[in-house]
């Protein structure tokens, strides 16, 4: 579960902002900070993996508090939501490592995208202690999806069996769940999670979450060729 907090001084553009992210599996917006002030006493109170910091705030520029969080808080990611269109703000984030900047107002579909998109950096980095180029070319989106299936695989992701996931998919006329990936490979949930999401990271198949018969969401995924 990513944990969210919002620092937005506009209370209402705050409640759009939530409710786009509550259409984004696996993400828990945490609290709301409506200045910079509050926004910083959040961070030291709270803990938090992803800030979308507005600029414009009563009390600071949000691009000042950046310094701050970079050094009191080295691991929350940033992404800045504002309507600052001049490039000195911009060239600010970029140099304190802001994770994406998005002019408003922004659409739900940009605001979900974003979002994803940091979710699918996040695996990328989840799979191995190591790197190689073609995982690094994939987080900085440098390496298209053919090179990232043709080149050395993450550790813990054996080529012979991500064909059998990949044929798997490729049969299938829906969505599978890990519980049935695993029985069809003949694997853990574990490692038929782990390819699953694999995929994910590289563009090949697509997840979300649906309802069951007993009410309880559960993570299907769609081959996307």
């Amino acid at each position: 579960m990513i944990k969210v907090v919002i620092a937005e001084d506009d209370f209402r553009i705050a409640q759009v902002q939530e409710q786009f992210l509550q259409k984004v599996p696996d993400v828990k917006v945490v609290q709301k900070a409506l200045n910079a002030k509050e926004t910083m006493e959040i961070l030291e109170n709270y803990e938090v993996d992803l800030l979308f910091l507005d600029i414009y705030m009563p009390d600071d520029l949000g691009t000042n508090l950046l310094s701050k969080i970079r050094e009191n808080y080295p691991t929350i990611d940033i992404i800045m939501v504002t309507a600052a269109t001049e490039k000195v703000m911009l060239e600010a984030a970029v140099r304190y490592g802001v994770s994406n900047y998005l002019l408003k107002p922004v659409t739900l579909e940009k605001f979900v995208e974003a979002v994803e998109e940091y979710k699918k950096k996040k695996r990328l980095l989840s799979y191995s202690d190591e790197v190689n180029q073609v995982l690094i070319d994939r987080y900085f989106g440098v390496a298209n999806q053919t090179s990232a299936n043709q080149k050395d695989l993450p550790s813990g992701v054996d080529r012979h069996t991500l064909d059998k996931v990949k044929k798997v998919m490729k049969e299938l006329k829906g969505g599978i769940s890990i519980e049935e990936m695993g029985e069809q490979i003949g694997a853990s949930r574990t490692t038929a999670r782990r390819y699953l999401e694999f995929l994910v990271s590289i563009d090949v198949c697509t997840a979300k979450h649906e309802y069951g018969v007993v009410g309880r969401p559960e993570r299907k995924y769609y081959y996307k060729g």
